[in-house]
């Protein structure tokens, strides 16, 4: 059986990991990804429309700057290599696929223009139509540009938030890995594989920050975060081994995170952004209700962290962690004066007339 056919994923994103395309003296693994643009051409070919966000060009940078590390000894390294790497990865996409009649374009994306809502618009009508002419688009993250603190840092969160974006019902994180254990497969021989996970709470603390290869920015636990934005999104993940030819030609070993009902195209970008701009803390009151599908009140609300404007996301912290994010309709000053009272008090400190609620339940969204 194939994983994720046409006939019931038509929109898929792969997402290719550094190990796989890039070997460890830095030149591409050109056989295997030969093999595997022959398996896309045949999706393709047989109706599906594939997005590919490809790993590797900090690895193959570094290899032709002769950097360090592997290129990663510094920031300033990094974007040096990128920026080369990024040409000769391009380059090769697009000339393997071109023979087999298809063409490549190249979108190259920082954290930002998925976490501003016109940017992030954009972004996915640009995916739409390339899809919808039957190009390949192969993405990667702007790494000469992004710095420490504003990128996503490994590539399976951007396919999670690529895949939100292109409204696609499926992502294979293709990796040197084969899927999620209960326990780290390489310390402890008799870690058991996982098939299936229905719900990520169940399972989030069995994945670690490793990368095996030591070549990847991403471990497992950035595989289950993106799993829980992308199946938040109404897309179901795989985790998949790439370590053999056509690796999506058949159902190579995988362990599937099922998609969740889809929400609302806003409120699953909502939940999926990574850069909260501030957090407000809420008690156990508040935490309920919010479950129930209210609205986050000034009332329930008992610290405010971090400086954000009206309009800012924020993420929403119970008692035992995350509730949900949201777009405050405060900004952090006065969402700081509002804390725990009703909004019969509010006028008089505010000096005008208060808002329904900190942020209100049609701009906020549970996680």
């Amino acid at each position: 059986m194939t994983l994720f056919p046409p006939a019931l994923c038509p929109r898929l994103i792969v997402k290719v990991g550094s190990a796989l395309l890039v070997a460890p003296d830095g030149a591409v693994r050109r056989d295997w990804l030969t093999t595997l643009v022959t398996d896309i051409a045949a999706r393709i070919a047989g109706g599906q429309q594939v997005a590919v966000v490809s790993s590797g060009a900090i690895a193959l940078g570094a290899r032709r700057l002769g950097l360090a590390k592997g290129g990663r000894a510094s920031l300033e390294d990094a974007q040096a290599a990128a920026a080369t790497g990024q040409i000769a990865l391009s380059q090769t996409w697009a000339e393997l696929l071109g023979n087999h009649g298809l063409t490549a374009a190249q979108m190259l994306v920082t954290l930002d223009d998925l976490e501003d809502r016109r940017r992030y618009l954009n972004a996915a009508a640009t995916l739409g139509r390339l899809l919808g002419l039957g190009v390949v688009p192969i993405i990667n993250e702007n790494d000469s540009v992004a710095t420490e603190e504003i990128r996503f840092g490994d590539n399976d969160r951007l396919a999670a938030r690529v895949a939100q974006a292109a409204g696609a019902q499926g992502v294979v994180l293709l990796s040197d890995v084969d899927g999620l254990y209960d326990a780290n497969p390489h310390t402890n021989p008799q870690a058991q594989h996982i098939a299936r996970v229905e719900r990520i709470d169940a399972v989030a603390g069995m994945a670690d920050a490793g990368s095996a290869s030591g070549m990847g920015s991403g471990g497992m636990v950035s595989k289950v975060a993106a799993a829980r934005i992308a199946t938040g999104a109404g897309a179901h993940l795989a985790i998949a081994s790439g370590r053999m030819d056509h690796p999506l030609g058949g159902d190579p070993r995988h362990t599937l995170f099922v998609a969740e009902r889809s929400a609302s195209a806003r409120k699953a970008w909502l939940a999926g952004g990574l850069t909260a701009r501030g957090r407000i803390h809420v008690d156990a009151g508040a935490a309920q209700a919010l479950r129930a599908g209210g609205s986050l009140l000034a009332a329930g609300a008992t610290r405010v962290e971090g400086g954000f404007a009206r309009g800012d996301l924020v993420s929403v912290e119970g008692p035992a962690g995350t509730i949900a994010r949201g777009l405050c309709e405060y900004d952090s000053a006065e969402a700081g004066k509002l804390l725990g009272t009703r909004s019969d008090e509010q006028a008089a400190i505010l000096g005008y007339a208060p808002r329904a609620a900190l942020v209100h339940r049609s701009h906020l969204a549970l996680v």
